[in-house]
């Protein structure tokens, strides 16, 4: 399959596209399971495509133990069974760009699932054996090798390292993961392993995909000799004293980048690659060099809390480290791994934003966090880019912050000791109807994470009507934003931009004024095109505007 005539024909698309991201398990329910799945995402498609959104970027769908939410791969070129068929898939990507929506698919290649066959060929096997090549296995320190070879602990906490047993039913080597122990690193060193991701790329690429988000891709390219490092790296990554650490941004992964650039530059229409690497914007911008991928997300710019200088700040550094490249940057405030932001601004301050909360945690405020996420969304989508979208985050859905934890699936929640509770508030099923078997999900009446019972109050139907609703918001924002082509050009600071607690900038005509302070403030003379929250003469606190600006003013 080929891209439909509509969507080959605009090589820049991505530079100024509107992304919607879509969790498979969580965006609708088409056979009843309870858990969502191709046929369900195709069945709603309608909806992104109102919106007003260019693509749709699709989590891990394929064969998976789901120990860690798909991204625990078994097979990288098939569907898990209870997401569909590959049919399904083929149905989906028809459907998509009958829509004009791109898709771009999930690629994993910093680590598979445990059940990978190549894994379980390489447990079987003896050690150096090329089997075991394709992974990091190593012999242990201590006397008997009964301690990990290095000092790295796991993002999902622990050690990065499990010993295994041998054939002969003696403890013997390690093995690396940088994440849980049921997904074991890639050796990115071994030939074998870059080229079987090569036949990954072409099996999506010969279906029809526009491109791909690729996971943890900083990662893939370990230091020589895997050496010590006993600083922790949560959050975006930077060098300590003037060095990365060893398993994150290694020189190495720009060679892989080209390759697969030129892979994808093989292909009809413009098929994209876009960076997950939570790196400083002057360390991503390198990932989106010419010749290497087309976008990099920013987490950065995700990671600010609700202060303008922050804003302002992180706004004018991505914006130069990209440009100093010749990259769009690309903007993003939420997606399935950290908390929605219509909840994290419900706190003043910082958040973690991979911990999750607890009913017995410090709750935000839900209404201070949706004001304050609406307004947040307008600064974003009038920024010059390209923009990702998580499902959910167009209705104001919060935080799920009351999750029975026996029922947590985040992996973290166990390998913390119940410290740490996780990204499942995130993945809770989206509501499509105020009432009815789970808010419309699917027909069953319980999904795989449990809704709360207000997720009616933020149903698609019920807010498709409703003027002064989240989802009207985003869909009017939206439509401005590609009538006024505010997704290219220039962003211009207003001279009063240094107001501490104001961020004032003007895109052509239009300016755009968000008041993170105390006080309401004027607003300009011009014609008001959008507004967070209701407005008169005055922009209230926590609030952001776009005003056309007088003729005379410009």
């Amino acid at each position: 399959m080929t891209p439909a005539p509509a969507l080959a024909d605009d090589p820049t698309w991505w530079r100024s596209a509107v992304i919607y991201q879509i969790y498979p398990r969580s965006f609708a329910d088409g056979n009843g399971d309870g858990t969502g799945d191709l046929p369900g995402i195709t069945s709603r498609l309608d909806h992104v495509a109102s919106l007003g959104a260019q693509a749709i970027w699709l989590s891990p769908f394929y064969p998976s133990p789901q120990r860690d939410g798909g991204y625990d791969v078994a097979d990288y070129r098939d569907v898990d069974p209870q997401f569909g068929t590959l049919d399904d898939f083929a149905a989906l990507m028809e459907r998509a760009h009958e829509l004009g929506l791109r898709v771009i698919v999930d690629l994993v290649p910093n680590h598979c699932s445990a059940e990978h066959q190549d894994f379980r060929a390489a447990l079987a096997a003896q050690p150096g054996s090329h089997e075991r090549r394709k992974f990091h296995f190593k012999d242990g320190r201590g006397t008997e090798g009964e301690l990990p070879p290095n000092d790295w602990t796991s993002m999902f906490e622990g050690p990065a390292w499990t010993r295994v047993i041998e054939a002969d039913g003696e403890p013997g080597q390690w093995y690396l993961h940088l994440f849980d122990s049921s997904q074991p690193d890639w050796n990115w060193d071994d030939t074998s392993v870059r080229s079987d991701f090569e036949k990954t790329l072409r099996f999506w690429l010969d279906r029809g995909v526009d491109g791909f988000r690729v996971d943890v891709c900083d990662a893939i390219i370990k230091a020589p000799g895997l050496p010590d490092w006993p600083h922790r790296t949560k959050g975006v990554v930077e060098p300590i004293d003037g060095v990365m650490p060893p398993m994150w941004d290694q020189e190495g992964i720009h060679d892989v980048f080209r390759e697969w650039r030129r892979v994808l530059d093989t292909y009809d229409g413009t098929r994209i690659l876009c960076a997950e690497a939570w790196l400083a914007p002057e360390r991503a911008a390198r990932i989106v060099r010419p010749g290497e991928m087309h976008q990099a997300f920013n987490f950065r710019y995700l990671e600010q809390p609700w202060d303008a200088e922050s804003i302002r700040s992180s706004i004018l550094s991505s914006l130069e480290a990209n440009d100093a490249v010749g990259a769009p940057t690309t903007w993003v405030l939420s997606n399935h791994d950290v908390m929605r932001h219509a909840s994290r601004y419900g706190y003043d301050g910082s958040v973690e934003l991979e911990s999750g909360v607890g009913a017995d945690d410090p709750q935000p405020g839900r209404e201070l966090g949706l004001r304050r996420a609406r307004a947040a969304t307008a600064i974003m989508l009038a920024l010059p880019g390209s923009v990702y979208l998580y499902q959910g985050e167009e209705l104001g859905l919060p935080e799920v912050t009351d999750l029975p934890d026996s029922l947590r699936q985040d992996p973290v929640w166990e390998r913390s000791g119940h410290r740490i509770r996780g990204r499942d508030g995130c993945r809770v099923p989206l509501p499509w109807t105020p009432d009815g078997p789970s808010f419309g999900f699917g027909r069953s009446e319980t999904t795989w994470l449990p809704q709360p019972s207000y997720f009616g109050n933020y149903a698609v139907v019920q807010q498709s009507t409703d003027e002064t609703s989240t989802l009207s918001f985003y869909r009017h924002l939206l439509r401005l934003r590609a009538d006024l082509g505010l997704g290219e050009g220039e962003l211009i600071w207003d001279e009063r931009s240094l107001e501490r607690d104001v961020i004032r900038f003007r895109r052509g005509r239009t300016h755009v004024i968000a008041n993170l302070s105390a006080d309401a403030i004027p607003c300009p003379a011009g014609r008001l095109l959008a507004s967070s929250v209701p407005i008169t003469a005055e922009i209230p606190r926590d609030a952001t505007v776009w005003v056309e600006l007088d003729e005379l003013n410009d």
